[in-house]
């Protein structure tokens, strides 16, 4: 009985820990997002193709905790931004992850991810909120290679990478579910605002978002 009591507890601990990170502030996940951008540039030639980044109509960019013992667990915070000229951008809108398993892993690991939205229709989804990927919307591991050219037409309305402990990879994210976080839009624009509003540009962000604008504009 102790022994499966040690276990559960451990179990629980480990999902406590998985739970996305919902004390993260829209201004905390702004900041991170222009580091997460900055160090996508730094990949080798290995990375987001120029012309995908030159043809994307939005990007969503997340912070992700998964941790397991017995149970496993994922969760984090980031943000979406739309395009709305060849190099102007919207001001930010909170999202949100989460979700839970059973499978046997032990151990922590931080990924970071950058979504490229390839359509005006995965913008659209995207400032709607609650959405799931690939059910809502079609996802998939995005091509890599500095130099690569875009096709006419992607193949899916998502595209999806990531970055662990120093690996970038192009990666499949079908399942996830990603929800916007009003309470926290409402908190850094400073009054009742939804996310059509922000990623329609409608809607100033505060001076703080200054450095991230500057790394988008770069695309």
């Amino acid at each position: 009985m102790r022994r499966l009591q040690t276990v559960a507890a451990a179990a629980l601990a480990a999902l406590a820990l998985a739970a996305p990170p919902a004390h993260a502030t829209l201004g905390e996940d702004v900041d991170q997002a222009a580091t997460i951008i900055e160090r996508f540039k730094e990949m080798p030639e290995k990375g987001i193709p120029k012309a995908i980044l030159r043809d994307a109509k939005g990007l969503a960019i997340l912070t992700v905790l998964k941790a397991g013992f017995i149970f496993s667990g994922q969760g984090g915070t980031g943000l979406v931004v739309a395009r709305l000229g060849k190099s102007s951008w919207s001001g930010p809108s909170s999202i949100a992850t989460g979700g839970a398993g059973f499978g046997f892993q032990i151990g922590a690991a931080v990924t970071e991810f950058v979504m490229v939205l390839n359509t005006d229709d995965a913008v659209k989804a995207f400032a709607r909120g609650n959405i799931k990927l690939g059910a809502d919307l079609t996802a998939a591991a995005g091509p890599v290679g500095r130099d690569l050219q875009a096709g006419v037409m992607p193949v899916a309305a998502v595209y999806t990478y990531s970055r662990s402990q120093g690996l970038f990879a192009g990666v499949s994210l079908e399942g996830t579910v990603i929800v916007t976080r009003d309470e926290e839009n409402e908190k850094y624009y400073g009054r009742k605002v939804t996310s059509t509003e922000i990623l329609d540009g409608k809607v100033r962000p505060p001076k703080s978002a200054a450095k991230l604008e500057s790394e988008l504009r770069t695309f």
